[in-house]
């Protein structure tokens, strides 16, 4: 095998290796996940303390505390959508939720009863936080 041969073969192997995690990489970005895990008939609303914000790529992640009937406080997590359109729908920047806010969370809670909703609506400062463009969030 020449110099010139084994230079073009590298070149094959290494534009084929690029060309495979472009479309390893491509498939991932395609996909997602739906709701189906959470009960699309049960709209509910939590008032409660944030414990963290995460303002990150695919979704932001929110945590509180709140309180049951019987006034013990529980965890809740639950997830919006992407940190791109929470910005564009209603200006949402990292700083938009810090711990210890109150809040009012609504949106629609897992069928298993863990403590995990996906977000449809965020109301802090009596300031509600659009997350999406519709006018129905």
């Amino acid at each position: 095998m020449t110099t010139t041969m084994a230079i073009s073969y590298v070149k094959y192997l290494c534009g084929a290796l690029v060309l495979a995690a472009a479309l390893m990489l491509s498939n991932s970005a395609f996909a997602h996940h739906g709701t189906a895990a959470y009960d699309n008939d049960s709209f509910t609303t939590l008032k409660g303390i944030v414990s963290d914000f995460q303002f990150v790529n695919p979704h932001v992640q929110l945590s509180w505390e709140t309180k049951n009937a019987n006034g013990n406080v529980e965890k809740w997590q639950g997830e919006i959508t992407s940190p791109s359109q929470l910005a564009r729908a209603g200006g949402w920047n990292k700083n938009s939720l810090k711990p210890g806010d109150e809040i009012a969370v609504s949106g629609y809670p897992a069928k298993n009863g863990s403590h995990t909703m996906v977000i449809r609506k965020v109301v802090v400062r009596g300031q509600e936080l659009k997350v999406s463009g519709d006018s129905n969030n």
